[in-house]
């Protein structure tokens, strides 16, 4: 049988267009420059209000905005209970409580980012009670990775915001680890890039935004700081390229649009309560965040910042309640702050986590059936004041028929010392004030109000925020955050 020419012909003709397109095609994938898949930043923003319970935020809820308000931490779409005990007390410190968000650890009280076997030991002290020397001992304990240290490591940014001192147990559990928090001098000195007692897991850039109070760990003892060594650890974090504020004005001036690395020291010691700040001195809570946000989000693989609200806790213990509920209500502000901030870029929060706790409950109580207050204002007391009642809306007395204030401790250091009758002019100018120390059933000493046991409140929005829920251990919040966003 002869071939088909004509067939044979067409079969050759599409075997050349073939070759010819593939030919085509190889030589354009080879002049064109595939364009990698990019990535979206990953954030996350952890705000813990310290001794922030139950009943503290429900006081400062009434105060700011009436029992039927809302504040913003009310409106976060994921909540939780949050265990608090440590390793070895059924009341935590702030310490170990934060250090288990931090590290998944539950360690003992007075110990920071440490493994669970290690012993807190108390810092040696001069005469002055001042803390000089590192007494944790060798062999006590290994350090374990923190969730800043963890973002630093993929190469996300990383800051600390607070209104304590920087060197204070809740934002030192971040980045350093030590047998006792009150190892300040070694805390700060964890935070200098490259210096002697840097803690290398930070990385070689370390910590890009740092701000807060304390500067009397970061100087020495000839310009009226606590460092017995000598170093002027601010003049060494400015030699590391750190913009550096000590006040609102200078805070102010930093563009963060230039600015890679932040740090500010606002205060020798902690900053002040939200009802005494002075603005021109003192950045607010909402302010450092949202300026360490923008340093932060210069990163194209987001960050990892931690912002506590500190000074709430140091009230409490104090059992000055305004000034409590007003740092409560300073921290919220920070946490709308955020959030608003976080949308711009985020708008739906679909790679950006927010999760706010506490790290400790306190003994604050709300007494009595007290009729709604609504909230605190120049002419209403509210939750401050006194128990009226309900049904009559006459002042409540106890057995000793005097009136009683709707806030209480369980123990503090405002106790009559015997039967209430001796107390005189019991009114409301009295238990709103800035300063009244409001009553306890326990007397200790003053300031030393203590923490309570209780379960706190976690909420939380954006990316993972669906899976924090129920009652759960604070070592489990470690857990959802690292899966929530991959570090």
């Amino acid at each position: 049988m002869k071939p088909n020419l004509l067939l044979i012909s067409v079969l050759g003709a599409l075997s050349v267009l073939a070759s010819g397109c593939s030919s085509n095609t190889s030589n354009t994938n080879n002049s064109s420059t595939v364009q990698p898949v990019v990535e979206p930043p990953k954030n996350v923003i952890f705000f813990l209000g310290d001794g922030m319970g139950m009943t503290t935020l429900t006081a400062a809820r009434i105060y700011a905005v009436g029992e039927d308000g809302e504040m913003t931490i009310d409106t976060l779409p994921e909540t939780a209970f949050i265990k608090t005990f440590s390793n070895d007390a059924q009341v935590t410190d702030s310490a170990p409580s934060m250090a288990a968000y931090m590290t998944g650890v539950k360690m003992n009280n007075e110990v920071l980012s440490m493994s669970a076997e290690t012993i807190a030991k108390s810092p040696i002290a001069d005469a002055n009670g001042n803390f000089l020397a590192n007494n944790c001992g060798t062999g006590n304990g290994t350090p374990v990775t923190t969730l800043l240290e963890a973002a630093k490591a993929k190469g996300l940014s990383a800051g600390v915001v607070t209104t304590t001192r920087v060197t204070h147990a809740t934002p030192a559990a971040t980045y350093s680890h030590i047998c006792h928090r009150d190892l300040e001098n070694d805390i700060a000195a964890a935070a200098v890039p490259g210096g002697v007692g840097y803690n290398a897991a930070l990385g070689t850039t370390g910590l890009d935004v740092l701000l807060g109070g304390g500067k009397q760990f970061f100087v020495p003892a000839k310009d009226g700081g606590k460092r017995a060594d000598g170093r002027d650890l601010i003049a060494e974090m400015k030699a590391k390229n750190y913009a550096f504020a000590s006040n609102s004005t200078e805070f102010a001036a930093i563009d963060a649009s230039k600015t890679d690395r932040l740090f500010g020291l606002f205060t020798s010691s902690h900053m002040s309560y939200d009802l005494d700040r002075d603005p021109t001195k003192e950045p607010s809570l909402a302010d450092m965040t949202t300026k360490a946000m923008d340093v932060l989000a210069k990163n194209s693989k987001g960050y990892f910042l931690m912002v506590e609200g500190g000074r709430i806790d140091h009230a409490l213990h104090e059992t000055t309640a305004k000034k409590a509920l007003q740092d409560t209500v300073a921290f919220d502000n920070a946490i709308k702050a955020a959030i608003a901030k976080a949308k711009v870029a985020d708008p739906e929060l679909k790679n950006t986590l927010i999760v706010v706790t506490a790290d400790h409950d306190h003994t604050l109580v709300l007494n009595g059936y007290a009729k709604r207050t609504g909230k605190t204002s120049a002419t209403n007391p509210g939750v401050l004041g006194v128990v009226k009642n309900y049904v009559t809306g006459a002042t409540d007395k106890d057995a000793d028929g005097v009136p009683y204030s709707i806030i209480g401790f369980g123990n503090g250091e405002n106790r009559a010392q015997g039967a209430r009758s001796i107390l005189t002019n019991f009114d409301e100018t009295l238990t709103s004030g800035n300063t009244y120390h409001q009553e306890a059933a326990i007397r200790v000493g003053a300031g030393s109000e203590t923490h309570g046991g209780a379960d706190v409140f976690l909420g939380a929005i954006g990316k993972g925020a669906d899976t924090f829920y129920g009652t759960i251990d604070n070592t489990k919040v470690f857990n959802l955050i690292k899966a929530a966003v991959g570090l």
